[in-house]
């Protein structure tokens, strides 16, 4: 390891670079372009999938919405067009018949006029139950969700947005305990939430009240609006999104090739969809990103190629004075990896810069499209590391040319 120290060796090292400044620096882009574009992609990779963790993350993501619409084929007496309601009962039967399920969450949907003194405003109200905070994570600010004891109760009671309270209430008022009134019935505030970039009530967030409440006020009988159906993880959450629709039909009597009587969305297929985009196009970044970086340092042992050339008769005089084949071959190897390594670190220094520079002009705010683009520590290593193992073995090709050369042949040469 002494000559790693040794002032002649790197006095020939910044020799040989000086004597080709433009041949070395492109070299040394070539390797830098490799590295940089590794990095960034990587690292917009990686702000895509925060992206997306951060708008569905409060989702249960093994999941399916369904809702009833009007049948498209007569069936048993029924006429096509037959509208369709939801019960209480189909609830009971989904949890009883389908297997894999976690959770099944009926829930009521309209809108209201909410009032607050002399400021007012129409929102959506939606009817739920306790587990609606469990597949869909609410991000409480102040408060609590909706409780057993307010459905067992009918209990008067209200959880709105952040973005409802800004309307309805002035900086700083306090809003928790107190009343609004919500088609003309009070309404005891017991949450704050925050809305995130994807919500069921919209940018501007819902009022959520007990599901047996809304049931009451609004005179809803046994019939439901939809429900959200969440599978365990084992368990395929399209085959039980048919299963369900299946057993549906069953129930209220529809063809069982008709398949406008249910509506659905099936948030787990989606989120397979987006997860396999993802993986992708992290697969085709390391693929652009290394080829690029191997494109670069074949550039290098190509110049070093060239260097060996024009050095025939320096390296034939070393020989003959006595330097040893691993000695030449050495200093060609060490100039390989001197000149990957700078390549490599100014690479991962602007890719760093300009993934900073991404976000924070497109990574900040409700309307960002990339969250946290950045690149794991131990990945920028591994790819340092790789950069400089690639500058090694490609530096021993033009250092075996160097030494493949007899003495008394490198010295004729002209």
């Amino acid at each position: 390891m002494k000559f790693l120290f040794d002032k002649d060796t790197w006095q020939e090292i910044y020799s040989s670079i000086r004597k080709n400044k433009m041949r070395t620096g492109i070299t040394i882009i070539g390797v830098m372009w490799g590295i940089f574009l590794l990095v960034v992609l990587l690292g917009t990779a990686r702000g895509v999938e925060n992206n997306f963790n951060k708008l569905f993350g409060s989702f249960a993501t093994n999941s399916v919405f369904v809702w009833a619409q009007q049948t498209s084929k007569p069936f048993k007496g029924f006429q096509e067009g037959k509208g369709l309601r939801l019960k209480m009962a189909d609830v009971e039967s989904i949890r009883n018949e389908i297997k894999g399920l976690e959770y099944v969450v009926p829930r009521y949907q309209g809108q209201g006029l909410a009032v607050n003194k002399f400021k007012s405003g129409t929102f959506g109200v939606f009817g739920d139950y306790p587990e609606l905070n469990i597949v869909d994570k609410k991000d409480i600010m102040y408060g609590r969700f909706i409780n057993e004891n307010d459905i067992k109760e009918k209990k008067k009671v209200c959880f709105i947005s952040e973005e409802i309270y800004k309307q309805l209430y002035d900086k700083d008022e306090k809003a928790v305990g107190e009343y609004i009134k919500l088609d003309n019935i009070n309404y005891k505030i017991i949450g704050i939430y925050s809305t995130g970039p994807i919500s069921m009530g919209g940018r501007q967030g819902s009022i959520h009240i007990p599901f047996t409440t809304f049931q009451q006020v609004y005179n809803q009988g046994n019939n439901i609006h939809w429900m959200m159906i969440t599978g365990s993880p084992d368990h395929n959450i399209t085959q039980i999104e048919a299963d369900v629709k299946l057993l549906l039909k069953n129930i209220h009597k529809v063809h069982p090739e008709d398949k406008r009587a249910f509506g659905s969305f099936n948030l787990g297929k989606r989120m397979k969809q987006v997860t396999g985009f993802l993986t992708g196009m992290q697969f085709l970044t390391w693929f652009v990103g290394i080829a690029t970086l191997i494109a670069g340092v074949f550039a290098i042992g190509a110049i070093l190629l060239i260097t060996v050339k024009e050095r025939t008769k320096e390296i034939g005089i070393r020989r003959a004075l006595g330097a040893k084949p691993w000695e030449i071959k050495r200093q060609i190897i060490l100039e390989s990896v001197f000149l990957t390594s700078i390549a490599g670190a100014l690479g991962i220094i602007f890719g760093g810069l300009l993934l900073m520079l991404i976000d924070a002009t497109m990574g900040q705010g409700p309307e960002a499209t990339l969250t946290n683009p950045t690149v794991n520590i131990p990945i920028v290593l591994i790819a340092a590391v790789f950069t400089i193992v690639l500058g090694t073995l490609i530096g021993m090709i033009p250092a075996q040319q160097a030494v493949s050369i007899r003495p008394i042949e490198a010295l004729r040469e002209e």
